[in-house]
């Protein structure tokens, strides 16, 4: 007898064909939503042609406001619109920038041009 309670406990407790109930916890994903106010301030500050730069941060705004409210898929929505008008701000601000600074440069090269033309035909 003392033989096969030996066998016993090395098989474990004893097998039910009752269900094992399990508990699944599902813990949602803090979803961050960028809203993209940093750039917009940027954008608005320094590369703020056509007030693209002014309405991208009132979009970041309201994105941040939206997303402390807990509406996500408007704080997406408000973000989306903030990242376009940014991108849209940045590229046009690039190229009126770089352009108005080249139409500088040839107004400076030409207006130095004509006084020294006009120096010499006087024969200073």
């Amino acid at each position: 007898m003392i033989k096969s309670q030996h066998e016993m406990d090395g098989l474990g407790a004893p097998q039910t064909s009752a269900p094992v109930a399990t508990t699944v916890i599902t813990i949602p994903r803090e979803t961050s939503v960028p809203d993209h106010i940093v750039w917009s301030l940027f954008n608005t500050l320094f590369l703020n042609w056509c007030c693209l730069g002014f309405v991208a941060f009132a979009y970041s705004v309201k994105a941040r406001d939206r997303k402390m409210v807990g509406d996500i898929i408007g704080a997406q929505s408000y973000a989306s619109t903030a990242k376009c008008l940014n991108i849209w701000a940045l590229i046009l601000g690039l190229i009126l920038t770089i352009g108005a600074t080249v139409l500088l440069v040839f107004v400076y090269i030409t207006a130095y041009q004509m006084l020294e033309r006009a120096k010499s035909n006087r024969g200073y």
